[in-house]
């Protein structure tokens, strides 16, 4: 299991909501010119995350690769719905949300942690239910599903879950010590605790035909390296598995090299 940090909404987030992607989607930047795009990558936030994690990943990719983030309800715009605690429910409304962005052209998706089961089942989804194939399938910081193992920690108390973050690494620490902005961003955190630590694999449909890039970071404990390769049980395509320095939030320092093989891999993918 895999709960990570929140990220508020900054002052200055000039995020607008994706074209045609409803509530869901959020660009960073200007989408490329009509007809340019050879494909779009969706990122999805760990838990307790938002959209703007990815926010500076756009001018990274390529002019001809679409940037999008998904936004979980109960946080950002969508601060008054309310939080979604079961991964089919999750993953069936972002399937829904993507299915006509492939319309547009390649469809791909990554994500972190919490994050990386949501694009797992959507992906899933987006071929039983809208017979969409991604192009590939970008998973960080994630144990391969059937060796996720069920939790508590959404039970404790909000100084348990703070602490919990906090000992991952990731976290803005000024947010929780703020009693109020914690008092905010905890209900969200919690919800999204839920979500994975009640998370069970299922193997109904059987594994996927995408190809699978498993990211993790060589001194997280969550994500031992001999496991990784169990990816490979989840897709009848290719698999690999790539570490980088750091920890469960190895992605932040590692952010340039990251995204240059998720560019890299993904243009091969097409």
């Amino acid at each position: 299991m895999h709960p990570t940090s929140p990220h508020p909404t900054p002052p200055d987030d000039t995020t607008t909501p994706a074209s045609g992607a409803g509530r869901w989607l959020r660009r960073y930047g200007p989408p490329p010119a009509t007809g340019e795009a050879e494909a779009t990558l969706v990122c999805l936030p760990h838990a307790g995350g938002a959209p703007t994690f990815f926010r500076g990943w756009p001018a990274l990719l390529t002019p001809t690769l679409d940037g999008v983030a998904i936004c979980y309800p109960g946080r950002q715009d969508r601060f008054d719905e309310p939080c979604i605690t079961d991964m089919t429910v999750m993953a069936g409304e972002v399937a829904a949300a993507l299915a006509p962005l492939a319309e547009q052209g390649p469809l791909a998706l990554f994500g972190h942690s919490m994050g990386a089961a949501v694009a797992y089942e959507a992906a899933r989804l987006l071929h039983t239910r809208h017979g969409v194939r991604p192009a590939h399938l970008f998973v960080s910081g994630l144990l391969p599903p059937h060796r996720i193992r069920p939790g508590t920690r959404h039970l404790k108390s909000d100084a348990a879950l703070a602490a919990d973050l906090l000992e991952q690494g990731g976290t803005d620490v000024q947010v929780l010590a703020d009693e109020e902005l914690r008092a905010l961003v905890m209900p969200a955190v919690r919800a999204d605790y839920q979500l994975i630590e009640t998370y069970r694999h299922s193997p109904a449909g059987g594994p996927l035909d995408v190809p699978i890039t498993a990211y993790y970071g060589q001194d997280d404990s969550r994500t031992p390296a001999a496991t990784m390769p169990d990816w490979q049980l989840h897709t009848h395509a290719s698999t690999e598995t790539l570490s980088f320095p750091g920890g469960h939030f190895y992605l932040q320092e590692q952010r340039g090299a990251l995204t240059s093989d998720i560019r890299d891999r993904l243009m091969a993918s097409l």
